[in-house]
């Protein structure tokens, strides 16, 4: 039976658990919104009901375990977790598994355990290739790390996917734009890019009470994302995320439920990053007509429209104030998603034209 492009993740988050390091950002109980470990009860409840709300019946549909340090956790909890999600793969219900973990909690063994159970992704939290900046983020490995467990994913046949992160402490933007270099060479299938935000009851948090941590501003964020996008997209590698999951806990650091404190947080931060890459091609686009435009008519896919819009306008506001030209979005079918036509409606001559005729 064929699948369809449709996938869906059914996230299983098991906060903390497994992993020996105090990041100076991490909180997964706030990132993830829950304390408890997760029982074999817990993954039963949450794949049934991940099913029952699926209507597409072809769907491809993965299991992800997220947070902490999976292959960090006793071996008969990894058991227990994977062999009660392995038994919806023998019964045709899921049709893989995923992990999260860190680089050097990898090794031949446990590859060897997680490919009994079908586990098909493994995603490395890797965060930087700069060994200093990980010494200093309290990640306690080195970037070799990542390079070995990277080939041993690779060699063993699963997916590799790869976490970074955007704003450590003592990071600039060229150490980001040489890890994403770095992450490229290393070949991952996916890539997942998070700016770091203060949460509570972090040591990130004291240092930045103390003033010896200032986070990157929502505009620094946003443009060093979309480089990095655009560096990955070139090698054709998946950037599966931009920023954090919106959550109660993990939301405006203005909200009293909040564990944000501070940094370049916002609920559609993904959302920004490719409306600005949008922002950037019909900027391009425009550039290249031999006149002055004044109005042009943009045909992209209807699931490209609020992109290349922005969010809240906030494209056709830029256009409109620093190049005074005038966009009118129309949604079409046979355009491809990420593509889009042009056409000039009006020129700065004809607008002039039209002035003068009503004087």
């Amino acid at each position: 039976m064929k699948k369809t492009d449709k996938q869906y993740i059914i996230p299983i988050f098991v906060p903390h658990l497994g992993c020996p390091n105090d990041c100076i950002f991490c909180n997964q109980k706030s990132i993830s919104g829950q304390t408890k470990q997760v029982t074999k009860e817990d993954v039963v409840k949450t794949i049934d009901e991940y099913l029952l709300s699926i209507k597409e019946e072809n769907a491809y549909k993965e299991v992800a375990f997220f947070g902490g340090s999976f292959t960090g956790i006793d071996v008969e909890k990894q058991e227990e977790l994977l062999s009660t999600a392995y038994e919806y793969i023998k019964a045709k219900k899921i049709d893989s598994i995923r992990i999260s973990t860190r680089p050097d909690y990898i090794d031949k063994e446990i590859l060897k355990r997680l490919k009994k159970y079908k586990v098909k992704t493994i995603e490395l939290g890797v965060q930087s290739a700069n060994d200093y900046i990980l010494k200093r983020a309290g990640r306690g490995h080195t970037f070799n790390d990542v390079k070995r467990a990277s080939k041993l994913i690779r060699w063993n046949g699963f997916k590799l996917g790869h976490q970074m992160m955007v704003g450590l402490p003592e990071s600039t933007r060229l150490d980001e734009l040489n890890t994403a270099k770095d992450l490229i060479k290393l070949k991952p299938k996916m890539i997942r890019i998070y700016p770091v935000l203060v949460i509570k009851n972090t040591k990130l948090e004291k240092e930045y009470e103390e003033g010896t941590y200032t986070p990157i501003t929502l505009n620094q964020a946003v443009e060093t994302c979309k480089e990095l996008v655009y560096l990955f997209n070139k090698k054709k590698i998946d950037v599966i995320r931009i920023g954090l999951q919106n959550t109660d806990l993990i939301s405006e650091p203005e909200s009293k439920e909040s564990e944000v404190v501070a940094g370049p947080f916002h609920a559609a931060f993904g959302q920004l990053v490719q409306d600005s890459i949008w922002y950037d091609s019909i900027v391009d686009k425009i550039k290249k007509f031999n006149v002055k435009v004044k109005e042009v008519e943009i045909k992209v896919n209807p699931q490209d429209v609020n992109s290349a819009v922005g969010h809240k306008r906030e494209n056709a506001v830029k256009l409109k104030e620093l190049y005074e030209v005038d966009i009118k979005v129309k949604a079409d079918e046979n355009i491809k998603p990420g593509k889009l036509e042009m056409e000039v409606l009006k020129t700065f001559t004809d607008f002039k034209e039209e002035e003068t005729l009503k004087a």
